[in-house]
């Protein structure tokens, strides 16, 4: 299995360019299924869970082609889906085991044929994540929902209706897949307490360019009048904003100064923040972003919440940062209950860390030390990636698959400012 070896202690500088954002590209994906025409999406991300729901698409009858050049202007990947016809509703357990974001072919499948027979994912390492917003959702747009062996058995014979549905809690993901399904479904529908992230802006874009009518992404209350059909387009995948806030932790826990391209400075906002009451410097440039540091940084608290607050998949990232900070920094998770794996490998490389039901103290340390450590999922990985910078000595991070679920050339990326960061492969046996 692979592993990640970081000799810690360099500076870095330079520009690192900034992906197409995983998680804006996984909905974006599905929505290929709302239509009998092709979907191209540029800019994407070459990553494991892109091609794990390729995988899934695949097998729903999804016509798969890749394109390796940059296309109008956007690097990446573009990818192209054309969903003809829908040759099976079913989405195997083996399959969406593997990454949860394969439900969001619920609400589409629902909505195209009538029909989806999903498994359900289960829980994952950072928390239950239950799929129950999903249901009640397509339940209000008239879906009959049937739980049996492990999978949900959803039937719409006659279409789905248009109906109100008002989300108890912020879901990005129950969101996206009534986005969807309300684009096919007969009249308007209204989510009320909808997700705001930008993921979700992306996906109402690129559905509006299918042809979908959508008023009100970006705000709590989203309102889509189901059309017939949708057509085919060509749509570029927003940029990343864990990725290019997780290159700024990156830049500010090395004392050095690097330049995020392709990255916009409102996109990143609440952790700018943070970083300003850091002493670290962001600020916007013709390409992206900048973000320096040269004069350590100062112990700050985080709550994490939904967009736009700060964001939990930068809470690890950032408690990395605080253990090298001047003063002691409370760091609280509200989105999931189990987010803090990460915590007992920092510790392992000196990090003074306590942890007490939602809520982490991180009192800063003069340095850390290079350890073998092990990630334990997506955003604990990198976030042992970042304290391998910082660190003195080498580290070596274990379980890199995680690692490849979200991050785009990672090693490439951070060697070319300055890090000495390398990919280490297990050895072939050789033939006897």
């Amino acid at each position: 299995m692979d592993k990640i070896r970081i000799q810690g202690g360099r500076r870095l500088s330079g520009r690192i360019p900034i992906s197409g954002a995983k998680n804006a590209a996984l909905p974006l994906m599905c929505a290929s299924l709302l239509t009998d025409e092709t979907l191209t999406l540029v800019n994407l991300p070459h990553l494991a869970d892109i091609s794990t729901l390729a995988t899934l698409l695949a097998q729903h009858g999804v016509e798969i082609g890749m394109d390796g050049h940059a296309s109008g202007g956007h690097t990446g990947k573009a990818l192209k889906l054309t969903a003809g016809e829908v040759t099976n509703t079913t989405a195997p357990y083996d399959l969406v085991r593997k990454m949860r974001a394969s439900v969001l072919v619920l609400g589409p499948l629902v909505a195209r044929t009538g029909h989806a027979r999903v498994s359900l994912p289960g829980g994952c390492a950072i928390g239950a994540r239950p799929v129950d917003l999903h249901l009640k959702g397509l339940q209000a747009l008239g879906a009959e929902i049937d739980l049996q062996q492990g999978y949900i058995d959803a039937k719409a014979p006659k279409g789905l209706k248009g109906g109100r549905f008002m989300f108890p809690s912020v879901s990005v993901g129950a969101t996206e897949n009534l986005v969807m399904a309300a684009s096919l479904a007969e009249g308007e529908t209204v989510l009320v307490n909808a997700a705001r992230e930008p993921e979700v802006v992306d996906l109402c874009r690129c559905l509006k360019a299918m042809g979908a009518d959508i008023e009100g992404a970006g705000t709590d209350t989203i309102r889509i009048r189901g059309q017939k059909r949708l057509v085919g387009t060509t749509y570029p995948v927003v940029a990343d904003r864990i990725e290019a806030g997780t290159y700024a932790i990156a830049a500010a826990i090395t004392g050095g100064e690097v330049e995020l391209v392709g990255v916009k400075l409102g996109m990143i906002e609440a952790l700018v923040k943070q970083l300003a009451e850091a002493g670290v410097a962001v600020t916007a440039t013709a390409d992206g972003v900048r973000v320096s540091c040269t004069n350590g940084v100062i112990g700050t608290d985080v709550i994490t919440e939904p967009y736009p607050g700060f964001p939990t998949d930068l809470q690890a990232q950032f408690m990395t940062l605080m253990t090298l900070a001047d003063g002691a920094s409370m760091i609280t998770e509200t989105i999931f209950e189990n987010r803090f794996m990460h915590v007992p490998e920092l510790s392992r490389m000196g990090a003074n860390i306590t942890v007490h039901q939602s809520s982490a103290l991180v009192r800063g340390v003069k340095k850390l030390n290079g350890a073998p450590v092990m990630a334990t999922d997506l955003r604990a990985s990198v976030s042992l990636v970042l304290a391998g910078l910082a660190a003195e000595g080498v580290t070596e991070v274990n379980r890199v698959y995680h690692l490849d679920r979200g991050y785009e050339r990672i090693e490439e990326k951070l060697s070319a400012c300055g890090a000495a960061i390398e990919r280490v492969r297990p050895a072939v046996a050789a033939d006897e």
